[in-house]
C-alpha cells in the first residue's frame, strides 16, 4: 500500500500549516544553495528548502542523494515534515558548507550543488552530520497523527490461591533455564499467601479438635457404668 494513500485530508492540511511556519523562520526564507528569495521546494532527506530552479539540479542528482518535494503540491509524510522541522538550512549548511570560502561565487549552480552534495568538497571532518534522534522524531510523528497519549494503568486483579503458588514456584525456575541468575522470584499479587496459609492451617486445628472431642466422647460413654434399674439379675 502507498503511504501517501494513508495521508487524509486533514493531516495534510496540518503538514502544510506546518511547512508554511518553517519558510517563514529567518533561515529558510532563502534557498540553502543559490540564496535566491522565497524558496518552495525541499530535498526532504538532505532537510534543506531550495528554489524551482535549485530544486532541478537536485533531482539530476538521484533519489540516493536527494529526494526532492513541493512545499505545496507534493503529499508529504508525517517523518518528512518532522525530519524538516528538525533540520533546516541554517543546521544544514553548518555541515554541508562548513569550510565554503567567504563570499565565494555560486553563479554556476549546477557546478556549486554537485561539488557541495556528491564531491562533500567544503564538509568539515570535525563536523558530525546533524542527525535527529529516531526516538524523538517517532515520538513527535506520532503527536502528529494521533495527538499526545495518556497513559492509563489497566486495573490489577487479585490472584487467586492456586494462581499465586503457580506464580511463586514457577518463576524462579523459568529464570534458572534462561541462565538468568539476576530476576528474583515476584512476590504475588493480591491478598498474602501467608494469610491463606495461616488461615487455612487454624481451620484443620479446629477440625481436629472436633474429631479428638467426638472421639473422646464415645470413649467416655463407654465407660459409663449403667443404672442399676437398666440391669436385669
Amino acid at each position: 500500500m502507498n503511504e501517501k494513500a494513508s495521508v487524509s485530508k486533514e493531516l495534510e492540511a496540518k503538514h502544510a500549516k506546518i511547512l508554511e511556519g518553517l519558510l517563514k523562520l529567518p533561515e529558510n526564507r532563502e534557498c540553502a544553495d543559490c540564496r535566491s528569495k522565497a524558496p518552495r521546494w525541499a530535498s526532504v532527506n538532505l532537510g534543506v528548502f531550495i528554489c524551482l530552479q535549485c530544486s532541478g539540479i537536485h533531482r539530476s542528482l538521484g533519489v540516493h542523494i536527494s529526494k526532492v518535494r513541493s512545499t505545496t503540491l507534493d503529499t508529504w509524510l508525517p517523518e518528512q515534515v518532522a525530519f524538516m522541522q528538525s533540520m533546516g538550512n541554517e543546521r544544514s549548511n553548518y555541515y554541508w558548507e562548513a569550510e565554503l570560502p567567504p563570499n565565494f561565487d555560486k553563479r554556476g549552480n549546477q557546478t556549486f550543488i554537485r561539488a557541495k552534495y556528491e564531491e562533500k568538497r567544503w564538509v568539515s571532518k570535525n563536523r558530525a552530520y546533524p542527525t535527529p534522534e529516531l526516538g524523538g522524531m517517532s515520538i513527535y510523528c506520532d503527536s502528529i497523527v494521533n495527538g499526545p497519549k495518556s497513559y492509563v494503568p489497566k486495573k490489577i486483579r487479585n490472584f487467586s490461591l492456586e494462581e499465586e503458588i503457580l506464580t511463586k514456584h514457577a518463576t524462579p525456575i523459568v529464570a534458572k533455564a534462561r541462565g538468568d541468575h539476576t530476576i528474583a522470584s515476584a512476590p504475588p499479587r493480591g491478598p498474602s499467601l501467608t494469610k491463606e496459609s495461616e488461615t487455612s492451617t487454624t481451620n484443620t486445628n479446629r477440625s481436629l479438635d472436633l474429631v479428638q472431642c467426638v472421639q473422646d466422647a464415645n470413649n467416655d460413654c463407654s465407660t459409663v457404668i449403667p443404672a442399676p434399674w437398666a440391669t436385669f439379675d
